[in-house]
């Protein structure tokens, strides 16, 4: 009996592993990060001509937010 659930139990932690990893997958491509590319199209539609350390700052700043918003 014990045997049987253990092997249960095994298969549900790998399936909820691979569940997950799909789901986030699917995730990503719907939902991309921000990019270099989308950030300088970004500036532009605001009318800003973004110089690369225009850019590179922002960016840096953005994952600087999200690193605080994640702790």
């Amino acid at each position: 009996m014990d045997f049987n659930r253990r092997y249960r139990r095994i298969g549900w932690v790998t399936g909820g592993f691979f569940g997950a990893r799909h789901y986030m997958q699917n995730y990503l491509k719907q939902n991309p990060p921000i990019s270099e590319e989308m950030l300088r199209s970004m500036m532009m539609q605001m009318g800003q001509r973004p110089s690369e350390k225009k850019l590179h700052q922002m960016l840096n700043s953005m994952k600087a937010a999200s690193k605080n918003d994640n702790k």
